[in-house]
């Protein structure tokens, strides 16, 4: 069965664009399309796609709302973000709201299509150096920490190593190496990280490091 895809953006264009990127792949079928985000919300509860490519700057409702209200209401979709500027805020937003993942609009349409693939599958997609960038940017217009760094309590010392490691971005193989682990143990850590803190991918524990105060802009 492919991949079902809601489009959503305000531009019409860009939308068409889109389909026809991801039209091009057997394993891809784009299911819909809406131009703000109350009718994301409308029909992904109709359609329930795997998977809502999600503009954040709309009219109506934006993206980081029906981000939420459309994982809010359990439909099984994932959503992926594309914005069009590397540092927004909004796209901190949708990371918190629940969303798997996000891409500026200047993606390479293969990087696009291997996102989708990915966040179905049950991924998380984000660029490391932009989200970064992102919360270190954020992080210090706001250096008090938004979430109780007792959170972290119930992580052990090698798992408080492991998330600084994922908040730098690293990939598992680059842990292992920066820890002198094996891959398997590193893949291990990181499945208890994200299950002590109730995380649900890698995306939320990098929002998390930073809200806590654990990685700090610059470290």
């Amino acid at each position: 069965m492919p991949i079902t895809v809601l489009v959503v953006d305000d531009q019409e264009l860009m939308r068409m664009g889109l389909e026809m990127v991801l039209g091009a792949h057997d394993d891809l079928e784009v299911v819909g399309q809406a131009e703000n985000g109350a009718a994301a919300i409308g029909k992904a509860a109709e359609l329930r796609p795997d998977v809502v490519l999600m503009d954040v700057r709309m009219p109506v409702v934006d993206g980081v709302t029906a981000t939420a209200r459309i994982l809010e209401a359990g439909a099984g979709c994932k959503v992926l973000v594309m914005t069009t500027f590397d540092l927004d805020e909004h796209a901190l937003g949708a990371l918190r709201a629940g969303a798997s993942g996000f891409l500026l609009k200047d993606t390479p349409p293969e990087d696009l299509v291997s996102a989708i693939r990915s966040v179905a599958a049950g991924d998380a997609v984000v660029s490391p150096k932009v989200t970064k960038r992102l919360l270190d940017r954020l992080i210090a217009e706001d250096p008090v920490p938004s979430r109780d760094p007792a959170l972290l309590d119930a992580l052990t010392a090698r798992e408080r190593e492991v998330l600084e490691q994922i908040a730098a971005g690293r990939s598992n193989a680059e842990i292992a190496g920066a820890l002198f682990l094996s891959e398997a143990t590193v893949k291990t850590h990181v499945g208890r990280v994200l299950t002590k803190l109730g995380l649900r991918d890698r995306v939320q524990a990098v929002v998390l490091a930073y809200e806590t105060g654990l990685v700090r802009p610059g470290g």
